[in-house]
């Protein structure tokens, strides 16, 4: 089995099975480092820890009889710092906010911060370029309950000398607004590693995070990972659960990767998404699990304040080898999507039990520079997603969500805030256990989406005494729907090829206001 090492750090790698698999093969393989068996797995994605720094080594890959081997030398260390030496205690009772800051701010360029087995009760920490904090097996960073202990990062500061400059601190659903700072707050840093088998606990249910979610108190809920302006960050392996609010979050970031995490809020636990790349460029999440109490993954680039005056689109997003559970949408685009966002890329995956699969929403407001594209979702398996692709231009988010501007389903004029849909491209699924529409898309009739693409979808109901149904997309005076093949509406171009729909209620699709169309093998059949 040929693989990749998609990552080298000083302590530990992260290595890529090369397969047309979905997040696992179903034999395991072993792993050898320099001839002895270390680790087996069934994983796509797998880190091996326990390396020494500016150490050669040798790593194999056995799986049904054949080995491959690659060379590599892990990362240099300067030094090596025990939090324990600037006074942390781990009790998960002491307040280590001082000690562990203390430890992060003195840490040589080069060195790693190690955060030896302990719980460490803590406010946010904030992060310094050129460090690799370390946090072990039995690590726990805890987070302080009191809002009191948390700084307040502002949504805006001015330049004094030109007071038409100015720079986002910190963000609130698209909008440059008053947060705490983060568990773990990075601002303008660069070169920053966090790996080991570690927790990030946000201890939001021993809290007030999630009561009265959307009452501003002092400040707007924090995140337990923030990275503002950062760039070549890299998190790997590390466990996070329990966050206040979206629980992983680079804004204005570029060059970030999420390699083999785990990421789980409660199913009930309000606006906990996994990861919210918000106006980034180069972001990676690959060989991660996610189970939360919203949108698993839900790319953004702000509302149309930032997107006009601070533009910058989010873009060349891989989302590789996870398992995306639970969740309202597994892969989400939007709302807050005024900069645009392209060239993404999602392949490999599992979705289990979110409401939708992939889920684009947005609405008039959000502006021209508001343009999604080049989205391609491939070789998916989607298994007990209610809704498996819906695209929604009328989505009724903000105070004006319900107004007539943005709900009127009649074609209105094109101007400076009417944002666009391109090309989306689906290939390669297959869908089980569907409840109320394979696929729903409806677009602005003044603005139609560009292409839609669909190849190769194998989709089965549920039964239809097992089948609830529901509206597939958040707008005003939209039907529910229940065992609905797809409803399309406003496109204009629209291929179909070699699609098989089992065990829903018509049997031919809805294709509303559609130009240009290409369908070849559509099929319909009983379960």
């Amino acid at each position: 089995m040929k693989f990749d090492i998609i990552a080298v750090f000083n302590r530990s790698i992260t290595i890529e099975l090369i397969n047309d698999k979905r997040y696992n093969l179903d034999n395991p393989y072993s792993v050898y480092l320099d001839g002895k068996i270390v680790k087996t797995s069934k994983l796509n994605v797998t880190t091996i820890n326990g390396l020494h720094p500016d150490q050669k080594y040798e790593i194999a890959v056995e799986y049904d009889g054949v080995i491959e081997k690659v060379e590599f030398t892990t990362l240099k260390e300067t030094y090596l710092l025990d939090v324990r030496d600037n006074g942390a205690v781990g009790d998960g009772k002491t307040n280590d906010t001082h000690a562990l800051q203390a430890a992060i701010s003195i840490c040589p360029e080069g060195g790693t911060v190690h955060f030896t087995k302990g719980v460490y009760y803590t406010g946010p920490l904030f992060l310094k370029s050129n460090i690799t904090l370390w946090l072990d097996k039995d690590a726990v960073l805890l987070g302080d309950t009191d809002r009191a202990n948390y700084p307040i990062l502002p949504g805006m500061v001015k330049n004094e000398d030109d007071y038409s400059k100015e720079l986002s601190m910190a963000s609130w659903e698209g909008n440059p607004l008053n947060s705490f700072a983060s568990l773990i707050t990075g601002v303008g840093v660069s070169n920053v590693d966090i790996i080991g088998e570690g927790l990030l606990d946000g201890n939001a249910q021993n809290s007030d995070w999630w009561v009265d979610v959307r009452t501003k108190r002092k400040a707007w809920r924090p995140k337990i990972i923030f990275l503002n302006n950062c760039k070549n960050v890299r998190v790997q392996q590390i466990s996070v659960q329990n966050s206040p609010c979206w629980t992983i979050h680079p804004y204005y970031s570029d060059n970030i990767s999420f390699l083999d995490m785990d990421i789980y809020n409660p199913d009930n636990s309000p606006n906990t998404d996994g990861f919210d790349p918000e106006s980034c460029s180069n972001i990676k999440i690959i060989g991660t699990r996610i189970s939360v109490g919203d949108d698993c993954i839900a790319i953004k680039s702000g509302k149309i304040y930032m997107g006009t005056k601070h533009y910058k689109k989010t873009d060349n997003i891989v989302i590789r080898n996870c398992r995306l559970a639970r969740g309202h949408g597994a892969v989400t685009v939007g709302s807050e999507v005024a900069g645009g966002a392209s060239d993404v890329h999602v392949e490999r995956c599992l979705f289990t039990g979110t409401d939708r699969g992939l889920r684009v929403k947005t609405r008039r407001g959000r502006g021209v520079r508001s343009i999604i594209d080049d989205i391609h979702i491939e070789n998916i398996f989607m298994d007990a997603v209610k809704m498996p692709f819906t695209v929604n231009m009328f989505y009724f988010c903000d105070p004006d969500g319900h107004t007539q501007y943005v709900q009127d389903q009649e074609e209105m004029p094109v101007d400076s805030r009417t944002p666009k849909v391109g090309s989306l491209y689906v290939k390669d699924v297959e869908c089980t256990g569907i409840d109320a529409v394979l696929g729903c898309a409806y677009a602005l009739p003044e603005m139609p989406i560009d292409l839609i693409h669909l190849e190769n979808i194998n989709a089965v109901f549920l039964p239809e005494n097992e089948r609830n149904g529901e509206c597939p997309i958040m707008m005003d005076n939209f039907q529910t729907m229940n065992g609905k093949s797809l409803y399309i509406r406003n496109v204009k171009k629209l291929e179909i090829k070699n699609v098989t729909i089992k065990g829903c209620e018509d049997k031919m699709p809805d294709l509303i206001n559609i130009g240009e169309r290409q369908i070849e093998g559509l099929n319909y059949a009983e379960i």
